[in-house]
């Protein structure tokens, strides 16, 4: 079996080559550093079943501003740890003094983790044509543990929900979602989103959302239309982890397995590749 529950210390493989998220390496041997399920299959990884977001290099978030200081906004991502979004990484020059009137405590932006060191210092970045301070719409939160069977392989979960509700869905991987669209449309996101959530662990999952969402709107509901996702020309964005209805949305290209056969574990670890 390549696939089975984990806690923090379990031994997991030799292999020290193929340890990735998850894990740690101690005396040449890999072993668990989450709870969570554990994957065995080419890459050595755990998926967290709860807990905090873990930030790492790459990633879309929404960050929470909790304070401006002399060049940095200290921000909320959802973690143990600050990310930290230097007055060099807005996307156009500014001045000290000026910071709070472009972004204040309080408010939100979509942003991307530019780098995590070894003492988890973690720096944000704007300077990304995709990422914008948040000045409509609304944002929820899930359990970022949870961030996979909401997105869905190749976007097929978070595609049937924007089809089904007209709104622009932005999934940030420490699970803050923004929504944006008429208030009718995003309740009925917003409600959607949290069943989701709280049948995550239930295998069979598409096919009871597409039932729900069927009761709901009284109709057949849309099968998902599945997209091409753009190609990202930083070198330091590993894999673009977000969401778009439209060009001003990015596209989720995180891959996840959907229901299948194998079971639940199948479906949260996906294939290992």
């Amino acid at each position: 079996m390549d696939k089975k529950i984990v806690i923090p210390g379990d031994f997991l493989s030799d292999d020290v080559k193929n340890a990735t998220d998850g894990t740690y390496v101690e005396d040449g041997k890999v072993f668990a550093a989450v709870y969570g399920l554990a994957s065995l299959k080419n890459q050595i990884r755990v998926v967290p079943l709860s807990g905090k977001y873990i930030p790492k290099r790459g990633d879309m978030v929404i960050a929470t501003v909790s304070e401006v200081t002399f060049s940095n906004w200290i921000t909320d991502i959802r973690s143990p740890y600050d990310g930290l979004l230097h007055i060099s990484e807005f996307p156009k020059r500014i001045e000290n003094d000026d910071m709070a009137k472009h972004i204040n405590v309080g408010e939100s932006v979509m942003a991307l983790i530019k780098d995590v060191d070894p003492i988890m210092k973690v720096e944000l970045t704007l300077n990304d044509r995709r990422l914008r301070r948040i000045d409509e719409g609304r944002i929820i939160q899930v359990a970022p543990s949870k961030v996979p069977r909401l997105i869905g392989r190749n976007g097929s979960m978070i595609t049937l929900l924007k089809n089904n509700t007209n709104c622009n869905v932005f999934v940030g991987q420490n699970g803050r979602i923004w929504i944006t669209g008429k208030e009718r449309d995003m309740d009925f996101a917003e409600k959607i989103i949290f069943k989701i959530e709280n049948e995550s662990h239930v295998s069979g999952l598409t096919e009871r959302i597409n039932r729900f969402i069927k009761e709901e709107k009284g109709e057949s509901a849309r099968e998902p239309e599945y997209e091409q996702e753009p190609e990202i020309e930083e070198e330091d964005i590993e894999t673009d982890k977000t969401v778009e209805k439209t060009e001003d949305i990015p596209v989720e290209e995180e891959t996840q397995e959907e229901d299948a056969p194998e079971g639940i574990l199948d479906e949260l670890l996906g294939d290992g590749k």
